[in-house]
Parts: structure tokens; C-alpha cells; sequence
């Protein structure tokens, strides 16, 4: 399978990314487990979770995310060292606080290695900007823990273009680390990526790991009127999509699917992967069927027609 390089950080990954943000919500440990295996057998590589995954379920003070994949990599088998796991931290936790200080960052690092049950992340990401800590802070708090072996590279999730680049020009000014990738919702429906980011990471050599590139679930098609919401623990935010342009956007994905003998949620996922700055977006899965139908999307490839049919639906 081709890899991409994640930005400058030396980790090649393949073009999928596995979203950890499910387990302890909708998916339970063994089947977390069994999904987990299949991704790594498949030859994929890169699990991105957060210390925050899955606080909004009745009960929990989130870290469950963490815990599961923690447990996973107890069984052995290599599965650590198969796995590029990437976590974040700087939204709110309980009895943590939230931002980006160089006390959080420290504090948080602890608790996310004590679950993931490992003595070190790979991609360390600030979940979201944090406006109230001077970046230089910021930076040098990543720095200890790169040098200390407990961090191997860091990234920024859900960062504006400004706070991105800023980011940037004061790491190479201070020889500190820098951002190696970003995390933005990035997807056929949400394309405000692309009006200043995409510019701005390719040009940096920056990596990128869209969320949500399925809209949460929105462009495999299942979900065509407001009946179909109660299939999923996502429905309320996928109502969102149910416009005329997402209608639209439905039409050309199932034009396309249906001349490659594909799904829609394939195509959708061929879309992003095929963008030039991204690395590998990130999907979600609750079945074993679900997975294996998404790691087949990196082996359709999208002619020109089909993608300007895809690019004029979603303008």
C-alpha cells in the first residue's frame, strides 16, 4: 500500500486514518478490538483518539477512548508497534482544567500515556486553539516532552489559518517543535478548508488529517430524510447536511458510486484522499462490515470527470 508522509514529523502512514472517538460509545471493547486488528492487518497504521473521547456519554469523564486502545496494545502481538497513534489534549476535562498551558500540556500527557498503557504518542495534538496561553508556552512545553522521549511529533486540530501560521513562524524563530499536521472537518459538504489552509499546509509541508470526511455519515447515502436520523447517536448532527445542497451532493456521490460499482461513502472518501493536501482522513466504524467497506475506498481511484461531477455538486 502507498504511504504518505505525515508532514515533516518521519512517520509515513497509508492514506486512512482510524477514529478512536467511537470506542466506549457506540462500539464496546471486544468489538473495538476485533476493528482495531482488522485496520492493522489490513496494513493501515495511524489511530487518532483524545483524552476528551467519549466524556458526552451519561456516566463518563471521557479518556474511555484512550483506556480501550490502551487495553488493546496490553494484548501484544506487535500491536504497539504497528500502530501510529496519535491523542490530543487542551479541551475541557474534569478535575484537568483545559487549554494550552505548559501545567495542562504536562498533566495531560501523564494521564494519556497511563491509559493508553505506552511510554510514548507519536502525534501529539492541541485539540484547539487556545488564545489565552502565548505560544511560545505552548511550545516549549512540547519541547520537554519530545526531548524526554514521551512525545514524537505534535500537531493542532481545529486550528483558524492565522493561529496555524503563527504557530509555525515561531517554531522555525525559536528552533522549538512544530505543528507536523493539522486536524480540520473537512469533507464534500465542508470545504472551508480550502479557502486558506490548504494553501497554507501544502506550502508548509505541513500533514492533514480531516475529521469527519463522511459527515458523520451523512455521505454514504444512508441518511435521505429526517426518519432516517434515528438510525444513529449521530442523527441530530447530521440533520444539519439535509439541505439542497446536500441532496445535491447525494445525487453526483450516487452517479459516481454507481459507474465505479462502488458505494457512496467510497467515493466520498476517494474525494478527500485525492485532495493534494491530505494525508489520510479519519474514519469511524462499528462493525467489521463498515470498516472493511471504508479501507476498499483507497483502492478506487477517481477519473477527472468524476471529480469535477463531484466538485460541481458540492460548489
Amino acid at each position: 500500500m502507498n504511504k504518505r508522509p505525515l508532514g515533516r514529523s518521519g512517520f509515513e502512514v497509508a492514506p486512512l486514518a482510524f477514529g478512536g472517538n467511537v470506542f466506549g460509545w457506540t462500539v464496546d471493547e471486544p468489538t473495538a478490538f476485533r476493528l482495531l486488528d482488522a485496520f492493522v492487518e489490513r496494513g493501515f497504521s495511524l489511530v487518532d483518539t483524545a483524552d476528551t473521547y467519549n466524556k458526552w456519554v451519561a456516566g463518563h469523564r471521557g479518556g474511555e477512548s484512550e483506556t480501550i486502545i490502551g487495553n488493546w496494545f496490553a494484548q501484544g502481538g506487535g500491536r504497539r508497534e504497528r500502530a501510529v497513534i496519535a491523542t490530543k489534549c487542551g479541551m475541557e476535562m474534569p478535575d484537568v482544567g483545559k487549554g494550552l498551558s505548559r501545567e495542562h500540556i504536562l498533566r495531560s500527557v501523564e494521564g494519556s500515556l497511563r491509559r493508553l498503557r505506552t511510554d510514548r504518542i507519536d502525534l501529539y495534538q492541541a485539540h484547539e486553539e487556545d488564545g489565552s496561553t502565548p505560544i511560545d508556552e505552548t511550545l516549549e512545553a512540547y519541547a520537554k516532552l519530545v526531548r524526554e522521549g514521551k512525545v514524537r511529533a505534535i500537531g493542532a486540530s481545529n486550528y483558524s489559518p492565522a493561529g496555524l501560521a503563527a504557530a509555525l513562524d515561531r517554531a522555525e524563530k525559536s528552533g522549538l517543535p512544530r505543528y507536523e499536521s493539522l486536524q480540520p472537518r473537512y469533507n464534500l459538504y465542508s470545504r472551508e478548508f480550502e479557502k486558506e489552509l490548504a494553501a497554507l499546509c501544502t506550502g508548509r509541508g505541513v500533514g492533514v488529517i480531516p475529521y469527519f470526511p463522511l459527515a458523520a455519515g451523512f455521505l454514504t447515502g444512508k441518511y435521505r430524510t429526517e426518519a432516517d436520523l434515528a438510525q444513529s447517536a449521530r442523527g441530530a448532527g447530521i440533520k444539519r447536511y439535509m439541505d439542497e445542497r446536500g441532496m445535491r451532493i447525494l445525487a453526483a456521490l450516487d452517479e459516481v458510486a454507481k459507474a465505479l460499482r462502488a458505494k457512496a461513502g467510497q467515493v466520498a472518501l476517494a474525494w478527500v484522499m485525492a485532495r493534494p493536501a491530505v494525508t489520510a482522513p479519519i474514519v469511524s466504524a462499528t462493525t467489521l462490515a463498515q470498516l472493511r467497506e471504508s479501507m476498499a475506498a483507497v483502492d478506487l481511484s477517481l477519473d477527472k470527470a468524476a471529480m469535477d461531477r463531484l466538485d460541481s455538486a458540492s460548489a
